[in-house]
């Protein structure tokens, strides 16, 4: 009788690891993943343009939290040109990082702006003077602008275009 209720325990068991198996794994509660950030907003930010010497025809822009609290910057920066009412660069989508970057107050993050095709072959060159910094939201942009002055003689042509957010700015300009 004893080896009949082990059999049996088994059998029984063993159906109920099966059934478990058959059974589609439910997702597990969501850990906690700690405070959610807030993203980076014009407004507690200081932005810059300088010029590299390598690579030719890029700038590079960097932003810098000047809040009391971390924040993250989602994707690439929209920019805008002088008087132009659309995003005048193109994201380089190829330069999005393995995450997205955060900066404590008074940290940096970059981003690399190449402004005109290395070989002549943009078109609608010119001459700007300033560029309109909107931070995305992942909707769109996250405030207003930040109008930046850019050095003397920045040329861009249709070719523009702005890498992802970067964590520094040899990872910005490599693109």
């Amino acid at each position: 009788m004893r080896f009949a209720r082990l059999v049996t325990t088994a059998v029984l068991s063993g159906a109920a690891v099966l059934a478990t198996a058959a059974v589609p794994a439910q997702a597990a509660p969501r850990a906690d993943r700690g405070p959610v950030r807030a993203l980076c907003s014009t407004s507690s930010a200081d932005f810059t343009v300088r010029n590299v010497s390598r690579p030719i025809n890029h700038q590079l822009l960097t932003v810098t939290n000047t809040g009391s609290e971390p924040c993250d910057l989602l994707k690439a920066p929209l920019l805008g040109f002088d008087d132009d009412t659309y995003v005048g660069a193109r994201a380089i989508e190829e330069s999005a990082p393995q995450a997205v970057v955060t900066l404590q107050p008074g940290e940096s993050g970059y981003a690399g702006i190449l402004l005109s095709a290395g070989d002549g072959s943009g078109e609608n060159g010119r001459t700007v003077r300033t560029v309109h910094v909107f931070l995305d939201s992942g909707d769109g942009s996250e405030g207003g602008p930040d109008t930046v002055k850019l050095p003397k003689g920045t040329w861009i042509d249709d070719s523009a275009a702005v890498t992802y957010w970067q964590t520094n700015p040899a990872d910005a300009l490599v693109w």
